[in-house]
């Protein structure tokens, strides 16, 4: 019987496989021996810390078996995440034969079975999907985090979603003040009117709408970090009388509303919820008044029918519990059926890419406040979770959309030229 290769000899076979199926420049390779493959002038170094490493890494063949391998550190990723994410999505996507996928499968089952994976520790949330209370355990499970940890990463507002970039050098500062600007435009929000932010998050929007544009407004989240934070803002711009911030539910809101913002909250909604929420909302939205819904959406047909319970993926296990993505025109149809009409829809997925690729390169600038902050582990998932979703949005795989909705008896505003501020920058 011939002698077993040796687990260095058989990660470079792996590693030559990969190399010779992708078209895209691979990264370099260090082993936990101090060996090195690949180009010199690679832009990232795929770090095996054992043995093992790869077949950790790749077995069983899925994003959350790859993903636990970088969180918990069976292997490492130094230098530019991007360009080895790239990498692994072409290796991915590349056409393989039936006997190339055998052989592969073959070696990594000759590589020692060893892991740093916890035994049964991956998180989950229980109760009723979609229920409130399962609902407020998957929200705080996201965005309790800490906020010293998010601001590691995001604008000095704290805002957690896309912002509207008009050229590739605009700042995230300039972007997201824009963003926010956009919202309150398309809303035509004025002194008087009443707004609802579903989702408000650290409380910039509302807090901003009330002193630019001397709204009252409400904001509601399920994340109790998020709302004591909201709450002192508004106490520190002085808005702190015409801002009240509800720590609850969106389907617990009552009351009538000129206005209702959604800005990065629907995606933890849920496919069946989604009738239901357009209905709440039209339901304490004035007769004139209008609804901003902001949300990802994805282009996959079939994942957008069905809920994503039947599979565990890297981002529903350690991001977003309980998140779903459906397609815009599923969105619309919806919100139609509750009796809305669509009056404005304009994608901002080339914004989002942008904005999340300057929040990978803030968290790995902040390293070591953010592990402070946090720990390593959750610095690792929050830095693979954003580059890679940087790269779908660049793939077109899933976008976001603004649509702007209001009563079909509306009366209709001609043009757009009052979106944006006469001195935006």
């Amino acid at each position: 019987m011939a002698d077993a290769m040796d687990p260095t000899e058989i990660s470079r076979q792996i590693y030559d496989d990969f190399v010779a199926g992708s078209v895209v420049t691979p990264p370099r390779i260090r082993t936990w021996a101090g060996d090195t493959w690949g180009p010199a002038d690679a832009r990232a170094t795929l770090v095996l810390q054992h043995p093992g490493a790869l077949r950790a890494m790749l077995l069983p063949p899925s994003d959350l078996a790859a993903g636990e391998a970088y969180v918990y550190d069976d292997v490492d990723i130094e230098g530019d995440m991007f360009s080895l994410l790239e990498f692994a999505m072409a290796v991915f996507n590349a056409p393989r034969n039936t006997s190339r996928s055998i052989k592969l499968y073959r070696l990594l089952r000759q590589l020692p079975k060893e892991t740093r994976r916890p035994k049964a520790e991956r998180p989950r949330v229980t109760g009723l999907r979609h229920s409130i209370s399962r609902d407020r355990k998957a929200v705080s499970f996201h965005y309790d985090t800490g906020n010293e940890f998010f601001a590691q990463f995001l604008d000095p507002q704290l805002v957690y979603s896309s912002g509207v970039f008009l050229s590739p050098s605009d700042t995230l500062e300039q972007a997201q003040r824009r963003k926010l600007q956009l919202i309150c435009r398309k809303l035509e929000l004025a002194p008087g009117r009443r707004l609802l932010d579903v989702g408000c998050g650290w409380g910039a929007l509302v807090v901003g709408a009330a002193a630019e544009f001397g709204v009252t407004a409400v904001g509601v989240t399920l994340s109790g970090e998020q709302a004591e934070y909201a709450k002192r803002l508004a106490k520190e711009a002085e808005v702190d009388d015409l801002v009240t911030i509800l720590h609850r539910d969106y389907r617990e809101v009552e009351g009538t509303f000129d206005a209702i913002a959604s800005v990065g909250m629907f995606e933890h909604v849920g496919v069946g919820q989604l009738a239901g929420y357009f209905d709440h909302l039209k339901s304490v939205l004035a007769p004139d008044g209008a609804l901003l819904n902001h949300g990802i959406v994805t282009r996959d047909r079939v994942q957008g029918q069905r809920s994503l319970r039947t599979k565990a993926t890297f981002v529903n296990t350690y991001v977003f519990p309980d998140g779903e993505l459906v397609p815009v025109d599923k969105v619309i149809a919806t919100a139609e059926d509750a009796g809305f009409e669509l009056r404005d829809a304009e994608s901002l997925r080339t914004s989002y890419a942008l904005t999340l690729r300057h929040w990978v390169a803030n968290l790995e600038a902040n390293h070591d406040r953010a592990v402070a902050a946090a720990g390593e582990t959750v610095y690792r998932i929050w830095r693979s979770y954003m580059a890679g979703s940087a790269l779908l949005f660049e793939s077109t795989d899933v976008s976001v959309y603004q649509l702007l909705l209001t009563q079909p008896e509306l009366p209709w505003v001609f043009g757009r030229r009052r979106l944006l501020a006469p001195d935006d920058t």
